[in-house]
């Protein structure tokens, strides 16, 4: 996983580059109507159902935009919200409340998101062993935030990109050879270069689940687009040897009874890929 000076970096690097896209040379509808020294407050109110996520994120975002903002904020990340609550007051600069608006709600609108979708997931295998994983199939340039969505929501975190995981899929077994060539290679590669990435490895069903076992230093397997019977047969094949994984089109009618097969985790793309943002707006308070 990323360090959280990795994390920091990358968080602000996003607000950097969302208010530049968003302001570029100026808010000039705020600065043709708005005096400079105007002062005044917002509410950040919540116009759906859900969990909350991005509260955080908001503050560096306020503070980035003017360090002199206040804010009062009423309800944290990973609280359950509904139509009419208030998240959080901020005070001060209109200008600077203006210039943050639209970074702010477009961060927290999704990553609410993400969270209440997780959320759900997370209860719907509540009672089995199982930890629901997110994916890397996020909105490009703000990964970050959709993951820490996710942990907001209850979910762990799987690798954060290439870098900090290997993660040997079809595509990379059948380009190298087959599965025992491909672990062979890769170990090969982390000692020569010195790193200590922990080894992944898929499985499209149960002779290549025996093969990878024949192989040491494979940290999971991902049981890709297994039946239920299957998964089954492969957490009992696989027992403490190393962890497992589901994933490949698991949705809330079938997420229950793949955890009650007995896997370690589920990852869903669908966390971060197919969710509907949550409405919130900030309104001005006269």
């Amino acid at each position: 996983m990323i360090t959280q000076e990795q994390f920091d970096t990358e968080v602000k690097m996003i607000i950097e580059n969302a208010i530049r896209e968003d302001v570029g040379d100026g808010d000039h509808s705020s600065l043709a109507c708005i005096p400079t020294n105007a002062r005044g407050k917002a509410k950040l109110l919540v116009k759906d159902k859900g969990v909350i996520g991005g509260v955080n994120f908001a503050k560096k975002v306020f503070a980035h935009v003017d360090k002199n903002l206040k804010l009062d904020v009423r309800i944290e990340d990973g609280s359950e919200v509904t139509f009419g609550d208030i998240v959080m007051y901020v005070e001060g600069s209109s200008q600077s409340i203006l210039k943050a608006e639209r970074t702010v709600l477009n961060a927290m609108q999704r990553m609410s998101a993400i969270a209440t979708k997780t959320r759900m997931f997370v209860n719907l295998v509540e009672g089995t062993k199982t930890r629901i994983l997110d994916t890397r199939k996020t909105t490009p340039g703000i990964r970050v935030l959709e993951k820490w969505a996710v942990k907001i929501g209850g979910g762990d975190n799987h690798r954060f990109a290439l870098y900090d995981m290997i993660m040997l899929k079809d595509n990379h077994i059948d380009f190298a050879g087959g599965i025992t060539k491909a672990i062979e290679l890769t170990k090969d590669y982390l000692k020569e270069t010195g790193r200590n990435l922990q080894i992944m490895v898929e499985a499209r069903d149960l002779s290549e689940v025996q093969e990878i076992l024949l192989n040491e230093g494979v940290f999971r397997i991902l049981l890709d687009n297994f039946d239920y019977e299957d998964t089954r047969k492969a957490v009992k094949l696989i027992g403490d040897k190393c962890l497992t994984e589901s994933s490949g089109n698991i949705n809330e009618t079938t997420i229950r009874h793949y955890a009650e097969c007995g896997v370690n985790y589920i990852s869903c793309g669908a966390l971060t890929h197919s969710v509907h943002n949550m409405d919130l707006s900030l309104k001005a308070i006269k």
